[in-house]
């Protein structure tokens, strides 16, 4: 029986568990990144652990968030993530270098490596054959220290792609499409893996296009082949050495198959609120437009840029049309402005934006009250662009510049003859914003910096027996960690649990953290209910840390999305679900919830019951996690386990 090349890779890196059989595996991590927002909580947490020096092949620290610097805690923070990386072996990438996906991808990745991020779009580092994962930053701290990263055992579906994408249509229809047949959710534990003669004409930048939207899938990550189409990529980035062929046998199995045919796919948009919510651009031609903006770790390719500047050459933004491009790292901003594209680009009246995460994750660029924005990333979730009011769409650059032109939602297909950009043979290589480590003999004596805004890691407190409460909050389906702890101009608080706690829930209940800290105060546990896909979104453990600070004890839904319920285990937080849905309408926000025993029947593996002393009834839950996750939440926490193990 042939293997699939997620199982190739994984039996290599196996370090724990049975690919076969069992509820988790435990994989050995060849590289690691973080960028700026979670790298500082995840950097205090492996301090903690006492180890002098970085296990993994490579690490990096990228800065590509926090890059606005607005107040003091930014620059502090970057310091602090600067010295850090000199002293415990990390390579650090300054604010400007670019975007960790597309700069990890362009200088680092490498195919058959693993790869763990504390960013939930590292499955980018797939469309160079990787098997890239994002993940929570204490997970991140451990798999630097040399431990296994623990994931459940994956499923894999294959998504065959059959003929050639037509001119004018894009590697980002290809995942809209995927979106739209998998939807957001119902995917967790799932690695897509992709095949087929389609696979062959997409390049490593449109497969990381792919690869990188993936994580709004709702799966573990997503993988493409390292073929020829990869040995060029590297062979133009200098690293021709790195490359492998790898790819799935003939005869793989795969536990779900989806097909593609490429010939018939036409330009989609995904409509506001959620990246599946897909329609064809077709239907939308007309659609006033109000800002337009290109970038983010899903489109900011030399490829994609390129394409934006042909197509304005000689043309003019529309005159109601704010647009902006944002490269997606130096070496792409470099390329763009040694050839005359960015030129053109600046000629047709757009703004450039930073190389940097920027308008994607809400640091900037909030459109105007209740605006029609369309923009190259990957999530447009309500508010997460800054303004709750506007109709953000997920396009394609092709669209995109398209629009910016027209001043409505435009087919791309109607502006002519298809444009062919050439990639170039020899990419420009400058990594000089990268810097390397103190030599180990040296770095014992490098002083960490730390500003007034760095912290410690909370401490947590082993599992109570009986944990008494009220639902402090009720909540629907589709919570996002941007639901739960907002990012923009936030962010700058995320060395400081204690100040950044104050916003948790700040969009949709202002006043849940101030009755959390009231009951906590008091004793009292808070519980949060929601509905179906709580977590989706960004790989954020502040999403699970604050929560936890503010005395949340157990969080109770109809589904989990995968890094965020890791991240509330990791933070002694008890993700429960309802083993009868519809006993998610027998809970109001206010009432009074009691889980006795639940220390052990967490122990002895039984039935978790909560009793809604405000209604007088029973419900049951579900508790799905492994046993070493049982032994992590009855210490409190993962912090808490390690120490116990060493």
């Amino acid at each position: 029986m042939g293997k699939n090349l997620v199982e190739k890779i994984l039996e290599k890196h196996l370090m724990d568990g049975n690919l076969k059989s069992g509820d988790e595996i435990g994989v050995k991590i060849d590289q690691t990144l973080t960028q700026d927002a979670t790298g500082t909580m995840a950097y205090l947490q492996f301090e903690s652990m006492g180890v002098p020096r970085v296990k993994t092949a490579l690490s990096v620290s990228y800065v590509d968030h926090n890059t606005l610097q607005q107040g003091f805690e930014n620059a502090d923070d970057h310091r602090y993530l600067q010295s850090f990386s000199y002293k415990y072996g990390l390579l650090y990438s300054k604010a400007g270098n670019g975007i960790c996906h597309q700069v990890n991808l362009e200088r680092y990745g490498k195919p058959g490596w693993t790869l763990l991020g504390s960013d939930s779009h590292t499955p980018t580092g797939g469309g160079l054959g990787m098997l890239a994962i994002g993940a929570g930053g204490l997970d991140i701290a451990v798999a630097m220290a040399g431990g296994a990263f623990y994931m459940p055992r994956p499923k894999t579906l294959q998504v065959k792609l059959t003929g050639k994408l037509q001119p004018w249509v894009s590697a980002k229809d290809i995942i809209l499409k995927v979106l739209e047949i998998l939807t957001t959710k119902g995917n967790v534990g799932y690695i897509l893996e992709y095949t087929g003669e389609g696979v062959d004409s997409l390049t490593v930048p449109q497969r990381a296009t792919i690869t990188n939207m993936g994580a709004e899938v709702g799966v573990t990550t997503s993988i493409f082949p390292s073929d020829e189409q990869t040995r060029l990529f590297l062979k133009a980035q200098g690293r021709e050495e790195d490359w492998i062929q790898l790819s799935a046998d003939s005869d793989a199995i795969y536990d779900k198959t989806i097909e593609i045919d490429l010939n018939r796919l036409e330009p989609l948009i995904a409509k506001p609120h959620s990246p599946d919510n897909i329609d064809t651009v077709a239907n939308l031609k007309g659609t006033k437009v109000h800002q337009v903006l290109v970038g983010s770790c899903t489109n900011s390719s030399y490829y994609d840029l390129m394409l934006v500047a042909s197509v304005l050459k000689g043309k003019k933004v529309h005159p109601d049309v704010s647009f902006g491009v944002a490269p997606g790292s130096r070496q792409v901003f470099q390329m763009i402005a040694a050839n005359g594209a960015l030129g053109d680009i600046i000629l047709s009246g757009a703004r450039i934006l930073e190389s940097a995460c920027g308008f994607c994750i809400g640091a900037g660029q909030a459109p105007g009250h209740n605006e029609v924005s369309l923009r190259t990333n990957n999530r447009n979730f309500e508010g997460r662009s800054g303004t709750k009011t506007a109709q953000v769409h997920l396009v394609s650059p092709e669209v995109a510049v398209a629009s910016a032109i027209a001043g409505v939602i435009a087919d791309p297909r109607d502006l002519g003859e298809a444009i062919n950009v050439e990639i170039p043979e020899t990419f420009r290589i400058d990594d000089s914003m990268v810097i390397e480590p103190a030599d180990i003999s040296f770095a014992n004596s490098v002083e960490i910096l730390r500003g007034p805004n760095i912290g410690l890691p909370p401490q947590t407190d082993p599992l109570q027996n009986s944990i008494s409460g009220v639902a402090t909050i009720k909540l629907g389906d589709k919570i996002t960690t941007d639901h739960i702890m907002p990012a923009g101009a936030r962010l700058k608080f995320r060395s400081n649990i204690p100040k950044y706690s104050e916003y948790v829930f700040e969009g949709v209940d202002s006043q849940f953290s101030t009755r959390s800290s009231e009951n906590r105060d008091k004793g009292v546990a808070n519980f949060i209910i929601a509905g179906s896909s709580y977590g989706q979104g960004s790989s954020r453990e502040h999403a699970a840390i604050c929560p936890m600070y503010l005395g949340v004890k157990a969080v109770i839904v109809k589904s989990f999305e995968r890094i965020h319920k890791a991240n509330l285990i990791n933070f002694g937080i008890v993700p429960l679900t309802f083993v009868n849905e519809d006993d998610y309408n027998k809970i109001e926000q206010s009432d009074e919830l009691i889980l006795e025993n639940i220390e052990i029947n967490i122990k002895e593996k039984k039935d978790i019951t909560l009793f809604n002393k405000t209604k007088n009834i029973s419900i049951e839950l579900n508790l799905d996690i492994s046993d070493r996750q049982r032994e992590i939440l009855l210490v409190g926490g993962t912090l808490n386990y390690m120490k116990k193990q060493q």
